[in-house]
This record gives C-alpha cells, sequence and structure tokens, in this order.
C-alpha cells in the first residue's frame, strides 16, 4: 500500500459511528425547520389558499395531485416532474410542482412556485 491509500485507510477507520447519523437520508418532514417555513410562507405570501403541503412526502404522486387539487382549487397546474429535473424558476400562484423518484413517491415538500 502506498501512502495516500494508508493515510485513507487509517482515517476512514477512525470515523466514530455517531458521525454517520448525520449523514442518514432523512424527511424534510422530520425537521423543526418545517414549523418555521409553515409560519413564513403563510405571513408572506400573496396568493390564495393553502401553500405548502409537508404531509404529502412519501405520498404516491398521482394521490398527491389530487389532494392539492382539492385542498385549493386554483391549483389548476401541478405538474409531477422527476427529482433532480431542471425546472424554470418563475413564481405562479397557480401551480405546485410535485417532485418525485422513480418509484412514484413525492420526495420534496409541495409548495406553491
Amino acid at each position: 500500500m502506498g501512502l495516500a491509500a494508508t493515510f485513507w485507510h487509517t482515517n476512514l477507520v477512525r470515523v466514530p459511528r455517531t458521525a454517520f447519523k448525520t449523514l442518514m437520508a432523512r424527511k424534510e418532514s422530520d425537521r423543526p425547520e418545517v414549523i418555521k417555513l409553515l409560519k413564513e410562507v403563510k405571513s408572506e405570501s400573496w396568493c390564495k389558499g393553502k401553500q405548502l403541503w409537508p404531509e404529502l412526502i412519501g405520498v404516491p404522486t398521482k394521490l398527491a395531485k389530487g389532494i392539492i387539487e382539492k385542498e385549493n382549487p386554483s391549483m389548476n397546474d401541478v405538474p409531477i416532474i422527476l427529482n433532480g429535473s431542471p425546472v424554470p424558476l418563475d413564481y405562479r400562484c397557480n401551480r405546485v410542482r410535485l417532485i418525485d423518484n422513480i418509484l412514484g413517491d413525492v420526495v420534496q415538500i409541495p409548495r406553491v412556485a
């Protein structure tokens, strides 16, 4: 083994298990920042009706689309977009993008965008 390989191996072994907790995947709704975000969206938005659906993470996107359209009838543009796909950055009060994975489940908090 070369010097670089030895250095990498020794550093990799010495990483404590507790350090990996921060690397584990978590749902956005598990964090306390969601509560703060909900308050900010309600107070700063000029769009009508419900603006944020954190409870839809993990729900099948087609079902989530129906729920959003039922809870806020002004949402008439609810595209389903694969996670990582590019999207335009313009803001519309009638649009909620549903970001899903290859299994068809919502992976980001749906919000007016």
